[in-house]
């Protein structure tokens, strides 16, 4: 997967995005915004936003930004306020995984009903808060002292981009995304977030289209024969994509923080 990292200029702020054009006959599934669903992709585009996004025209937005870069056809947009020019990339016997990974506010995906979440908390662009969360809402489990505080407004999403080059069918392309999804969770918990992930997280998993040789099943213990196939490469690309992702946003709090 060749990424490209392109710049714009966007309400006097520099902004990255990562764009793959996918090679002719391959098709995704995708939670995003635009091209989310399975079809067919010729594009995908993760864009990072400001802090304090607050356009009421995402997909109209990504639209923009995909004219802007020639991209034709059907596409996938994703928007983040993570670093993208940070973004991690790792592959494994032919699957390759692209990852930005912002965790403002790490979140567990199954919460009481009823409680605010100080995710929807609004921040500045200097990545300070507007406001802090209403005094009853505690602030999620951390594993230590050093890990982010909602409070600090630090931009957060896990945006993942996953290509097979291979054959994989409807059933398996959704397996691919369960996959990868509990490959992302099991890399934040290591790296030292007690999460699932941010309630912002998106996904877009692609393959070639389907054919006679097609693969249906891309779980965490896939097999063909003897040999360890898509699914688990996908979960060991995305694991190791996520957990370094992870390890260096902890990096960059701590850098700005002076520890």
């Amino acid at each position: 997967m060749r990424l490209e990292l392109v710049w714009r200029e966007e309400d006097g702020t520099r902004l990255a995005s990562t764009v793959w054009r996918a090679p002719a006959g391959y098709r995704a599934v995708s939670s995003a915004m635009l091209g989310g669903g399975i079809g067919p992709v010729r594009w995908v585009v993760n864009a990072q936003v400001a802090g304090a996004y607050s356009r009421t025209d995402p997909v109209a937005h990504l639209e923009e930004m995909a004219a802007s870069l020639g991209l034709e056809g059907r596409g996938v947009g994703m928007l983040t306020a993570a670093s993208v020019d940070r973004t991690v990339r790792r592959e494994e016997d032919g699957v390759a995984v692209s990852a930005t990974v912002g965790l403002r506010v790490p979140t567990w995906a199954a919460s009481p009903d009823g409680v605010p979440d100080p995710e929807l908390a609004p921040i500045r662009l200097d990545g300070t808060a507007l406001s802090p969360p209403p005094a009853d809402v505690p602030p999620p489990a951390s594993a230590s002292d050093d890990e982010p505080n909602p409070a600090t407004g630090r931009p957060g999403t896990v945006n993942i981009v996953v290509a097979v080059p291979a054959p994989l069918s409807d059933a398996a392309l959704v397996n691919a995304v369960i996959t990868a999804t509990e490959a992302k969770t099991q890399a934040l918990l290591e790296a030292g977030y007690p999460c699932t992930g941010t309630a912002s997280d998106a996904i877009c998993v692609s393959a070639r289209e389907p054919s006679s040789a097609e693969e249906p099943f891309a779980g965490p213990r896939s097999f063909w024969g003897s040999r360890s196939f898509w699914g688990s490469r996908i979960a060991r690309a995305v694991h190791a994509a996520v957990r370094a992702g992870a390890l260096d946003y902890t990096e960059q709090l701590r850098a700005r923080e002076g520890r």
